[in-house]
Parts: structure tokens; sequence; C-alpha cells
């Protein structure tokens, strides 16, 4: 069992499943799967789920179009959400 996003903690073999069921893109893996969707932002996975995609469909790398990225504007702090009357 080898673990591709550690953030979802989701394995090749999940992938590789739901490629096999007609998930064929990075967007609809991240849509089904959550993979990118965690701490790192893809930062570790996104280069590897792109590859798997390449190996199962035959299609090369510089084809493979990457998800969607919706980085925060501003991140803020907790306490500014909080109401303090």
């Amino acid at each position: 069992m080898k673990i591709i996003c550690r953030c979802e903690d989701i394995t090749e073999e999940e992938i590789v499943q739901k490629i096999s069921e007609g998930y064929h893109t990075m967007d609809d893996l991240k849509r089904i799967l959550r993979v990118t969707m965690g701490l790192c932002q893809g930062k570790g996975c996104r280069r590897h789920i792109a590859k798997i995609i390449s190996r199962e469909l035959g299609i090369p790398m510089e084809k493979i179009v990457q998800p969607t990225y919706r980085p925060p504007i501003k991140p803020i702090p907790i306490s500014a959400t909080v109401d303090r009357k």
C-alpha cells in the first residue's frame, strides 16, 4: 500500500480504482477523493497523481491539466471571527 496524498491518506490503489471507474482528470479525483485538498494543497502529491493518470491512461504528463487552485485571498486569525461583546 503506497500512500500518495498524505494529508488525505489516499493510496495509489484508490486513485487507480477511481481512474478505472471513469474519473480521468485531476479535478475529478480532487472532487471524489479530496486529493490536493489537505494542508499542503497538493504540494506533496500533485505530481505523483499526474504520473499515475499519465501511466493509467497513456496520456503524456504535459497534457494533464492541474486541478483548480483557490488560495485564500488574505488569511485572518481565528480571533477575528469571534464576537467579543
